[in-house]
């Protein structure tokens, strides 16, 4: 089958579902969450055992931007309708609210967070602002400049706040990173308007909160307070996600400092992949971390999974399910991370304050 198709499928399946579920309910909400967990994660496994491998590359071609804006797209008109469903305004039983809340929320979290991460980036303008407003609309709008100008540049070192350290649970790493990437994010920006000579008022930080306010105060004037909880509900379940998927891509992996005071070149053995056929198509190739962080550039369809790359041993969706339980992660991981620098040098020189942060 055609990448365009498969990638149109997979990613397409739970906007269709989603639409008939917040309005209808019934076995149509049913039928998108099971979709987006249960059918992803066998899927997933079936596929394997069956020997089937990894998609390869393509030439990702103007089918891919299209794909990427029409995702981009149906995100808003989901999210509207996901804080109409979830605040009851469709007129959804209890049952299928709370159903509805946990549908919507994992395909922003897991779909088009994905997509807005691809579209910011792209060189041209308009993509880089779907991306960016799709994550303003989750109210995680510095994303697009904490992303971009500091996890790029410093990941898998302690001047990151989206690397997680080892020993670190997800709890702890959420609370850094989110507070942390904001701060980053808006220090990276003000040193780029300083150095062009450009007043502050030029600053994206301002976008990014004018417009997460404006949408939260549209929802609540189309839908009362019941609205307004709704929209920070999905919101914020999103953004856990996407700060799980940080976590689980680059935990306990670092870089070496150089003697200049330099970090060393980030290489693949810098972020942890995932080879699963059907939740990496779900996710336009987000899983194949270590090729989009040497080369950002490149468009979902032409990333590769490079060959000695670390490996998550589940696919990304469940080694996040896995995280929420810090003890049995680092049962998983902690070896996992120990045979890595073993194996690299330079993953053995991790910072000596790793070993100091507390278990939660």
């Amino acid at each position: 089958m055609p990448p365009a198709v498969l990638f149109a499928a997979i990613t397409l399946a739970p906007v269709a579902l989603l639409a008939a579920g917040g309005i209808a309910g019934g076995w149509w909400i049913i039928a998108a969450a099971l979709y987006l967990t249960l059918f992803s994660a066998v899927t997933d496994q079936v596929l394997r055992r069956l020997g089937t491998r990894p998609t390869g590359t393509t030439e990702p071609g103007r089918w891919a931007d299209a794909l990427s804006a029409s995702l981009a797209l149906a995100h808003f008109g989901l999210l509207a309708l996901g804080i109409a469903a979830v605040s009851g305004a469709t007129g959804l039983a209890p049952w299928e609210r709370v159903l509805a809340f946990l549908a919507f929320g994992l395909f922003m979290g897991q779909v088009s967070n994905s997509n807005a991460h691809e579209l910011i980036h792209r060189s041209s303008r308009l993509p880089r602002a779907l991306g960016r407003w799709v994550y303003v609309s989750l109210l995680f709008g510095h994303h697009a400049s904490a992303h971009p100008k500091v996890h790029h540049r410093f990941v898998a070192t302690s001047d990151d706040p989206n690397s997680a350290r080892l020993d670190e649970s997800y709890y702890r790493f959420a609370l850094r990173a989110w507070s942390g990437s904001f701060r980053a994010g808006l220090a990276a920006e003000r040193e780029m308007l300083a150095r062009a000579g450009k007043p502050r008022w030029q600053n994206p930080y301002l976008e990014y909160i004018a417009g997460a306010a404006a949408l939260l105060t549209l929802s609540a004037l189309a839908f009362g307070p019941a609205g307004l909880t709704a929209h920070a509900g999905l919101a914020a379940y999103a953004t856990a996600q996407l700060l799980m998927s940080d976590y689980v891509q680059h935990y306990g992996l670092s870089r070496a400092k150089l003697p200049g005071g330099r970090y060393e070149p980030v290489t693949d053995a810098h972020s942890w992949n995932a080879p699963h056929v059907f939740s990496s198509l779900m996710m336009l190739h987000a899983p194949r971390h270590s090729d989009h962080h040497a080369h950002p550039a490149t468009p979902y369809p032409a990333l590769t999974l490079p060959s000695g790359a670390p490996m998550l041993p589940a696919p990304l969706p469940s080694m996040a399910t896995l995280a929420l339980m810090p003890r049995l992660w680092r049962r998983v991981m902690n070896p996992r991370v120990a045979r890595l620098r073993a194996r690299t040098p330079t993953q053995a020189a991790a910072p000596a304050a790793e070993s100091q942060i507390a278990r939660a």
